[in-house]
């Protein structure tokens, strides 16, 4: 439960939900006018926080420098707009609204924290914005500011595929081929025993084997090199408008020839 003297360490700062996501920053504390005690917060949502989203503070709790809330981040943004009257009030059927979007009982709700000691028991009247009751005679002057920040988004993907593709190479390779050549020797007395060895006259037949080299094909896959995927990040600069609202404090004072003379 956040208590009052919390409230400075909530206003303006993050709000995350419970699985660590930040939903935005707290803008505003409601209190119930019947305890005053912390009963919604305010948070500005979206990339620029032009969104205003009701959240129930009541089992929020403070963690190091942001406050956390038991809902999911989706759950806040889509949260019914809420009109918040020019005392800085919700109607009871806007908080009929927030109480029934947030799955919280009406009944249980109403009395869970009017039930304090010292309060009576009375049911919440409404819910107020927080206030500085002291006494001050000083104007306090406020002015929006525009923070810009970056969200990461998907923009596209980028992927690797391998697929086979079948070319024609070329290639010359040197093959030997056997040829018949006829020789023929004349009678010598080197080679005279050798050829009268036979018969004088007879039929015969000597046969020769030709041999020849033919091309063979033969593919291996042999790895030629490897490829990845990387990613390079640069910055460049952007130009971003918004529209800031800014209070300006102007003096009335009474003229100089409106002052009673004696």
């Amino acid at each position: 439960m956040i208590t009052r003297e919390q409230i400075p360490t909530v206003l303006d700062h993050p709000v995350y939900d419970g699985e660590g996501n930040k939903v935005g920053e707290a803008k505003h504390i409601f209190l119930d006018d019947v305890t005053g005690l912390p009963e919604w917060v305010s948070v500005k949502t979206g990339l620029f926080g032009m969104s205003e989203s009701f959240v129930p503070i009541h089992d929020a709790t403070m963690v190091e420098d942001h406050l956390e809330v038991p809902y999911l981040r989706d759950k806040v943004k889509e949260a019914p707009n809420v009109d918040v009257d020019a005392g800085g009030h919700l109607s009871e059927d806007e908080e009929h609204r927030l109480y029934d979007y947030y799955g919280i009982a009406w009944t249980a709700a109403a009395w869970q924290q009017a039930d304090q000691p010292g309060e009576g028991g009375r049911a919440r009247t409404g819910t107020g914005e927080t206030q500085d009751t002291s006494a001050d005679d000083a104007m306090t002057r406020s002015e929006e500011q525009m923070h810009v920040g970056t969200e990461r988004q998907e923009v596209g993907r980028a992927r690797l595929r391998k697929y086979v593709i079948t070319e024609e190479q070329q290639m010359t390779v040197p093959v030997r081929k056997e040829e018949v050549r006829v020789e023929r020797e004349p009678i010598t007395d080197a080679n005279r025993d050798a050829a009268t060895s036979g018969p004088d006259i007879s039929e015969a037949e000597h046969e020769v084997t030709l041999h020849e080299e033919r091309p063979v094909v033969e593919t291996r896959a042999e790895p030629v090199e490897r490829v990845r995927l990387a990613t390079d990040e640069h910055t460049e600069e952007e130009t971003v408008k918004g529209t800031v609202r800014k209070e300006r404090i102007e003096a009335e004072t009474p003229d100089e020839d409106d002052t009673p003379r004696r």
